[in-house]
């Protein structure tokens, strides 16, 4: 095989070990293949490379498939199966030599891709008892499974033991592989090299309460996938885009795309100015100019995160027949449809100071000042803030964690009004800090020694609204942090001494008059961390997470809503944090109560102290 790293996409985490393989070095750009995927350079020198030199190598070099040799044994047959489902070839067409005819016809490679922590063992079983299969050979693999990918491109954290068979009989006189799982099997550091993690965009669906004005219908929320990243990208992510939402999301997000549209091109690329023409099938050919706008910004947002090097230009989308359908310029995109349309660029960071007031300072600003209104007086002590997108509303906890106060953000507003009144006789329980969402409504869980309640105020008015959350019973909300788009909400749970982070999803049942709300499907957004302290929305898809692994101490990471570790650079350490705030505006700083008292991480900087003083830093949202 020749080898290739991938872009250091490593958001599935984990750590590479060493497996030997017989790998050919080849540079992608100088290469002529000869005919057959797994033809060689004859310039090329053969040398044995390990796994972690192949994803480490230079990223302009490819892997490919080395078909199965004369006369080789099964269970050098499986090993060189495993191998060749590395390759950089669309279909794994080097792959599929290595099985029978039959078994060619029926395997489903793309079914579903397990990853483990290594490249599985291949282990003889022994030749099976019966006669009807006296010349078969069955072959164990085993391994640490660490991730599962399903059809939809979905990344799911499932960490258990591994173990499958194949079996083997002779076609022409040679082992072939005639059994064998639908799917791929890869080690961790395959897995980084092959797939890039990426983006889909859908709109949000509020159902029950869709036609209220603040709901809107052009709120884009992002679907994590990971897809092969050498494979037509652009190509790859558009088609994504077209399966409709990951089967975790599609309770709460729609397509603008009608219903079996497809992609007529066969390969999809920028052009020289990065824009990108798409044709479609005769399903679109009906969409009038605002659902093709909006189909459009789904192609566009979904293909930037594929082509992360330029900038997409532009989207135009076309009938099967070539007439243009619409075009959709990357600054109406962003206007329209993009994260700062619909969470305007907040200019201030906030905390509560020593004297516990509301205070605000600019990112740069190493002096805060009181925010303006009742919450910035010091005449009501509070022990947490949350501030309204638009900044013209905050929420406030009381210092004994009982009271709810909700002021605008003006010099003119001299009372705070208390929304909700917590029914905890112990301090330490009580309600957790607010969370806004982008649509105004106000988020709080209310903690006793009968469990945890989820509210949500309407506008941060008027009476909260229990918000039921199916299997939470007992175990008790430590705190909750609610997406911009309303229908995501991370949560820490407490559960017998240990505290997770969780990904909820919130669905809108019930009717205009009389919506009923609830939080489902809760999955573990950092499964490996033993204890969470705090979590920020940091992005589309992404959070920024401080907690720790067993036996291990405090890290701060940033991961992605399914479960991966994300792509991006590690996060310098600071000593005992207590809670975090990241804007979902990726270029702001993060800020941090920590040993050190309030400090803040520009990006590409180190933690600097902005404040010896003070708790509970938050963004607006």
């Amino acid at each position: 095989m020749g080898a290739e790293r991938g872009r250091g996409r490593g958001r599935a985490g984990g750590r590479r070990r060493g497996h030997r393989l017989r790998t050919v070095a080849v540079l992608a750009t100088g290469a002529m293949l000869l005919a057959g995927c797994a033809s060689m350079p004859d310039d090329g020198e053969s040398m044995p490379v390990d796994q972690a030199s192949r994803a480490d190598a230079d990223s302009q070099v490819r892997v490919y498939g080395v078909p199965p040799q004369d006369g080789a044994q099964p269970t050098d047959i499986v090993r060189g199966f495993l191998d060749a489902l590395t390759s950089d070839e669309a279909n794994l067409r080097t792959a599929k030599q290595y099985l029978a005819a039959p078994a060619r016809k029926t395997w489903q490679p793309f079914a579903t891709t397990k990853v483990l922590q290594e490249r599985p063992k291949a282990t003889p079983e022994g030749i099976p008892a019966n006669r009807e299969d006296a010349k078969g050979f069955t072959v164990t693999l085993e391994g640490t499974q660490v991730a599962t990918v399903d059809r939809k491109h979905a990344y799911a954290p499932q960490e258990k033991a591994y173990h499958e068979t194949m079996h083997l009989a002779r076609e022409n006189g040679q082992w072939r592989i005639d059994r064998l799982p639908n799917g791929l099997v890869l080690g961790l550091p395959d897995f980084q090299r092959i797939y890039q993690p990426v983006n889909k965009y859908y709109f949000a669906s509020y159902k029950s309460e869709a036609g209220e004005p603040r709901a809107g219908k052009d709120v884009l929320v992002a679907d994590p996938v990971y897809l092969r990243q050498r494979i037509d990208p652009v190509t790859a992510s558009v088609n994504a885009l077209l399966q409709g939402p990951t089967n975790w999301l599609h309770q709460v997000a729609v397509s603008a795309f009608p219903k079996d549209t497809h992609v007529t091109r066969p390969t999809l690329t920028l052009d020289d100015s990065n824009a990108l023409t798409v044709r479609l099938s005769k399903h679109a050919a009906g969409a009038d100019s605002d659902q093709c706008r909006r189909m459009a910004a789904q192609v566009l947002f979904t293909v930037q995160g594929m082509a992360r090097a330029s900038k997409v230009s532009e989207v135009e989308l076309q009938k099967d027949s070539g007439d243009s359908l619409c075009k959709l310029k990357q600054e109406e995109a962003a206007d329209r449809f993009g994260q700062q349309a619909r969470v305007r660029h907040t200019a201030l960071e906030y905390y509560v100071d020593g004297d516990h007031r509301v205070v605000s300072m600019t990112d740069t600003a190493t002096d805060a000042t009181p925010v303006p209104g009742p919450l910035g007086t010091g005449k009501i002590a509070l022990r947490s803030v949350g501030v309204a997108h638009g900044e013209e509303t905050a929420a406030g906890v009381s210092l004994n964690g009982r009271a709810l106060y909700v002021a605008a953000l003006d010099e003119m507003s001299k009372r705070a009004e208390v929304r909700l009144r917590s029914r905890a006789k112990n301090e330490t329980d009580g309600l957790t800090a607010p969370s806004w969402d982008g649509l105004g409504d106000l988020w709080i869980a209310d903690r006793d020694d009968d469990g945890s309640r989820l509210l949500r105020l309407r506008s941060g008015k008027g009476e909260p609204q229990e918000v039921a959350v199916p299997g939470l019973g007992k175990r008790r909300i430590k705190s909750i942090r609610v997406a911009s788009d309303g229908i995501r909400i991370a949560m820490l749970i407490e559960d017998k001494g240990r505290t997770t982070l969780q990904l909820g999803r919130v669905e809108r049942g019930g009717t205009a008059m009389n919506p009923k709300l609830s939080v489902q499907a809760l999955r573990p957004i950092a499964p490996q961390l033993e204890d969470v302290v705090a979590a920020s929305w940091a992005g589309d898809s992404r959070l920024v997470v401080v907690g720790r692994e067993s036996g291990g101490v405090q890290q701060m990471q940033f991961m992605e809503t399914d479960g991966s570790a994300s792509n991006t650079q590690t996060l310098p350490g600071v000593n005992g944090v207590e809670a975090v705030a990241a804007s979902e505006d990726e270029t702001r700083p993060l800020i941090a109560d920590a040993d050190e008292g309030i400090v803040r991480l520009p990006v590409d900087a180190n933690w600097k102290t902005v404040a010896t003083r003070g708790t509970a830093p938050v963004y607006p949202g």
